[in-house]
C-alpha cells in the first residue's frame, strides 16, 4: 500500500487533467494504466487538517484539527503550536498493524511536533522527514530551524545539514526522499512483509525546490521543475514495484493535501485549472484535487471515475484492502472506494467543505450549496495577500464572511465548474435541489460531535529547540520561558 500525498499540487498541474505543457509523463502514464478521479476532494483547504483527516478517516472538526479562536478560520501546526493529534484518535498505521503491516512515513508529518505526537507513537514503524514544513532559514535564537528525523531522533536541521538554496531553489531533498522509498520497498519485499508507505514530500510548497538535474527543465519555472522531479520520482517508484514483481500486490494512490496556493503563483504556485480560487478557500480550487489509483491486474486501465471521493476515503479503502473493518466506536467519514475503483459503481455520498469550525458548503451530486462564503479578509487583501488572484466573482469571492444559511448560493458544477453563476433562488431547480441538500445537512449537523480543538494555543517554548537526538549532534537550543497564548489565525 503506497499513498502519495503532495503539498499544494493543484487539479490543473498534471497533463492527464489538461495541463498544456504535458510535463508529467509518469503520472499521466499512471493514469492511463489505472483510474483517474475527476471529483476527488481534500477534507480541508489547508495542509495539517487534511493530513489528519487522511490518517483518521474523520473530518478535522471531529479529530481536533481546527480552532475555535475565530469563526471559520483555517489553522495548522506551525512550530509554536501546543496541540497535535490526540491519543484518542486511531490512525491508519495503528490499525494496519493488526494485519501485520510495517508502516513508514517519508516527508512531512505535520500532526504535532511535541514528543507525544511523534508518528512512531501513532502506528508508524519508521520515519524519515520533518515534523513541520521546510520554512526558514531561521536564526536558531528567535526561531529554530526545522529538524529532520530518522525514526525517533533528529539527524540534522533544514538549511544547516539539509541545504535549500533560496536563491536558486536547489535542494536534493526529493532525491533523498525517493531513495528512502525505494530502500523501504526493497526491504519489505525481501522480508515478505506487507507494508504501508506514506510518501508525503513537500517540494511544491513555497519555498519551492528541486534538485540540480531538474532546475530550469520546465516551461513552468521553478514550480514546474519541482513537479517534474516529483513526476520522475513517482515513475521510479512504480517501476521499482514492477521490477520487484510486487506491483499486482500493491495499491498505489496519488493525490494532494489541498489546492494550489495561488498566493504563491505564478513563480511558486501551481494551477487549479478551471476551478475558482485556491488553497485556504472552500471554493473548488481550494479543495478539489488531482487523484489517481493504480493497481495493475486489478484496476482496469484507462478508467475515469466521477465518484465523489475524499482523502478520508483512503483510510477506509486501505483498511478494506487489508481485510480490516473501520473502528465502530466513532464516526468515520471516509467510505470504501473499492466498489467504485474495481467495479465502476457510483456510491451516493455528500462532500462537506469545512473551514475551521464552520461547514461552509456541501456538494450533493452535481450541485454545490454555499452556506458561507469568504475568500480572505480585507486586512490581508490590502497587504497583497490574495487567495483568488484575478478571479473576482461578485457576491461569491467575498472579503467579509457572508452567511447564506437562509438562502444558500447554489451552483451546478457540471454546467458551471468555476462557480460563477449561482442558480436563481426563484427557480424550480433551486427549490427542488435545496430540499434534498437541506435534509443531508440537517442529518450531518445532528450527528456532529466536534473534537477538542488542538489548534487554539501557541507557545514559543514548545518550538523545535531540543528535539530527541539533538544532544548527540550538539544541536540542542535553549528554549525561552513558557508563555502560552491564544493563536491568531488571520486566514
Amino acid at each position: 500500500l503506497v499513498l502519495c500525498s503532495f503539498l499544494q499540487m493543484g487539479w490543473g498541474d498534471l497533463g492527464a487533467f489538461g495541463e498544456p505543457s504535458k510535463e508529467t509523463p509518469n503520472l499521466d502514464q499512471m493514469a492511463s494504466e489505472g483510474m483517474l478521479f475527476m471529483d476527488f476532494y481534500t477534507a480541508n483547504p489547508l495542509c495539517s487538517p487534511s493530513r489528519a483527516a487522511l490518517l483518521t478517516g474523520r473530518l478535522p472538526v471531529r479529530n481536533g484539527f481546527y480552532t475555535t479562536n475565530g469563526h471559520a478560520r483555517n489553522a495548522y501546526t506551525p512550530q509554536d503550536i501546543v496541540g497535535g493529534i490526540p491519543d484518542s484518535e486511531l490512525l491508519l498505521p495503528e490499525l494496519l498493524k493488526k494485519a501485520g503491516y510495517v508502516n513508514k512515513i517519508i516527508g512531512k508529518w505535520h500532526l504535532g511536533h511535541r514528543p507525544q505526537f511523534h508518528p512512531l507513537k501513532h502506528g508508524f514503524d519508521e520515519w524519515f522527514g520533518s515534523p513541520n514544513c521546510h520554512f526558514g532559514p531561521y536564526d536558531n535564537k528567535a526561531v529554530p530551524n526545522i529538524p529532520v528525523y530518522r525514526d525517533w531522533e533528529m539527524i540534522g536541521r533544514y538549511y544547516e545539514d539539509f541545504k535549500i538554496d533560496l536563491k536558486t531553489g536547489e535542494a536534493n531533498l526529493t532525491q533523498i526522499y525517493l531513495q528512502e522509498a525505494l530502500d523501504f520497498i526493497s526491504r519489505q519485499q525481501a522480508s515478505q512483509q506487507p507494508f504501508f508507505l506514506y510518501w508525503a514530500i513537500d517540494a511544491t510548497h513555497a519555498p519551492v525546490y528541486a534538485s540540480k538535474h531538474f532546475l530550469g527543465s520546465s516551461q513552468r519555472g521553478l514550480y514546474g521543475d519541482a513537479v517534474r522531479e516529483i513526476d520522475d520520482s513517482i515513475g521510479k517508484i512504480l517501476k521499482h514495484l514492477q521490477k520487484l514483481g510486487i506491483s499486482e500486490n500493491t495499491f498505489v494512490f496519488f493525490t494532494s493535501d489541498n489546492g494550489a496556493a495561488l498566493i504563491s503563483a505564478p513563480k511558486q504556485g501551481g494551477s487549479n485549472g478551471r476551478f475558482l480560487c485556491g488553497k485556504q478557500t472552500t471554493f473548488e480550487g481550494g479543495m478539489r484535487e488531482p487523484a489517481i489509483a493504480w493497481w495493475p491486474g486489478h484496476i482496469p486501465a484507462g478508467g475515469v471515475s466521477h465518484q465523489l471521493g475524499n482523502v478520508m476515503d483512503l483510510f477506509t479503502t486501505s483498511l478494506s484492502l487489508a481485510g480490516l473493518q473501520p473502528p465502530s466506536d466513532r464516526q468515520i467519514d471516509g467510505i470504501d472506494l473499492l466498489p467504485a475503483i474495481l467495479q465502476g459503481k457510483l456510491i451516493d455520498r455528500p462532500i462537506f467543505y469545512y473551514r475551521g469550525n464552520e461547514m461552509m458548503a456541501v456538494r450533493v451530486g452535481l450541485y454545490k450549496a454555499h452556506y458561507w462564503t469568504w475568500s480572505n479578509s480585507w486586512e490581508e487583501y490590502s497587504k497583497g495577500i490574495d487567495f483568488c488572484p484575478g478571479q473576482n466573482v461578485s457576491g461569491v469571492t467575498t472579503h467579509t464572511q457572508e452567511e447564506h444559511t437562509t438562502l444558500p448560493l447554489l451552483f451546478h458544477l457540471g454546467r458551471d465548474p468555476g462557480e460563477k453563476y449561482p442558480l436563481s433562488f426563484a427557480s424550480e431547480e433551486y427549490q427542488g435541489v435545496m430540499e434534498r441538500i437541506s435534509a443531508v445537512v440537517q442529518q450531518h449537523k445532528e450527528t456532529m460531535v466536534p473534537g477538542v480543538p488542538q489548534l487554539n494555543v501557541c507557545d514559543k517554548a514548545v518550538m523545535n529547540w531540543s528535539p530527541p537526538g539533538c544532544e548527540k549532534l550538539g544541536k540542542c537550543l535553549q528554549p525561552p520561558e513558557s508563555n502560552p497564548k491564544k493563536c491568531f489565525w488571520p486566514h
